[in-house]
């Protein structure tokens, strides 16, 4: 790929970590990542069923608000012994603030056994435009066992009861790096950043 100057692109997150890790998976591309909170963007609202849905709903409002190229993500927890739940609900399983330890309750309370095979989703989506008609996007799975009982204090929402059967560990006993590695969001950057190498024509950044 041709050496070129950066180009601005908005993040669709208020989320640091998600940004850093997006950051060194397209590292030498000639993207400048900039998040929507930086520039006063608020959070679209996720009304969508699917993590597309919503992935695509929230880059399109701030390449929209923002007037540039954008990047968001949906992800999440699916258990299909639970039809697929908690899905896009996972930040919000046990209610709109609920934290992390209400989401784990009441899904291990919905459970029909221990150890249940479940997986992450996520689903990240680049936008040359609001109405860019050809999005990029780029799925990854992380599949593992949801358990009783917790390990790890690494990681947040479901990780500690997120058991990786071939390495004996749950999400939340991994070092970041390893888990970044792993995980179903390290997967899914490092794919758009090669599908973004691949074919993306990024437009000059507003002055």
């Amino acid at each position: 790929m041709s050496e070129r100057s950066p180009r601005r692109v908005v993040v669709a997150t208020g989320n640091p970590g998600k940004v850093k890790e997006l950051g060194a998976a397209l590292a030498g591309l000639g993207f400048e990542l900039v998040t929507q909170g930086e520039l006063g963007i608020e959070a679209a609202p996720e009304t969508s069923c699917t993590f597309l849905e919503n992935a695509l709903g929230k880059a399109r409002h701030a390449a929209r608000e923002s007037g540039l190229p954008a990047i968001a993500d949906d992800s999440g927890l699916v258990v299909p012994a639970l039809d697929g739940a908690p899905g896009i609900h996972s930040a919000r399983y046990a209610g709109t603030n609920a934290c992390d330890a209400a989401n784990n309750a009441k899904l291990l309370g919905e459970l029909p056994s221990t150890p249940c095979p479940a997986h992450f989703t996520c689903c990240l989506v680049y936008l040359q435009s609001p109405r860019d008609p050809a999005p990029i996007v780029a799925t990854a799975r992380w599949h593992g066992l949801i358990i009783d009982s917790p390990r790890g204090t690494n990681g947040f929402g479901y990780d500690p009861h997120f058991l990786i059967p071939t390495l004996g560990k749950t999400a939340g006993q991994l070092a970041v790096d390893e888990k970044n590695r792993l995980s179903h969001r390290g997967k899914a950057c490092r794919m758009l950043a090669e599908l973004m190498d691949d074919g993306c024509d990024i437009p000059p950044s507003r002055p």
